[in-house]
C-alpha cells in the first residue's frame, strides 16, 4: 500500500513541469480590497489641506493598521474575509465622505475620460 502511495506521488510529481507555479485562488473580499486600495484620494481635492482632509488620510491609515491587526489574529479564511471586507467598506465609506464635503463646498473629484480615436 505504501509503495503504491509513494509511487503515485512520484509519478504525479514528475508531470509537473518544472518550476510551474501552482494557481492559488484569490479571496473576492481581497480583490475588493485591493479595488478600493487603488482609489484611494492621493492629493486633497482642489489642493486645499483642511480639516477633513487631514481626517480622512488618518482614517486610511487607521484602517490599514486595523486590516493587519485582524489578519494577524485571523484564525480561519472567514476571519480573512471579513477583515478584508471591513476595509474595503471602511475606505469606500471616507472617501465618500471626503468627496462629499468637499463637493458641498464646490471642489470636484478631478476625472480623466479617454476616447477612443
Amino acid at each position: 500500500m505504501k509503495k503504491t502511495i509513494f509511487r503515485t506521488a512520484l509519478v504525479a510529481m514528475a508531470l509537473v513541469p518544472a518550476g510551474a507555479a501552482i494557481a492559488v485562488p484569490t479571496m473576492y473580499e481581497k480583490e475588493v480590497a485591493r479595488g478600493e486600495e487603488a482609489r484611494i484620494i492621493q492629493s486633497p481635492i482642489g489642493g486645499i489641506q483642511n480639516s477633513k482632509w487631514y481626517d480622512y488620510r488618518i482614517n486610511v491609515n487607521e484602517s490599514r493598521k486595523e486590516l493587519a491587526s485582524d489578519l494577524r489574529r485571523a484564525s480561519d479564511i472567514e476571519d480573512q474575509r471579513d477583515a478584508y471586507s471591513e476595509y474595503a467598506t471602511e475606505l469606500s465609506h471616507e472617501r465618500g465622505k471626503y468627496v462629499k464635503y468637499m463637493a458641498k463646498r464646490g471642489y470636484r473629484v478631478p476625472q480623466v475620460y479617454l476616447e477612443a480615436l
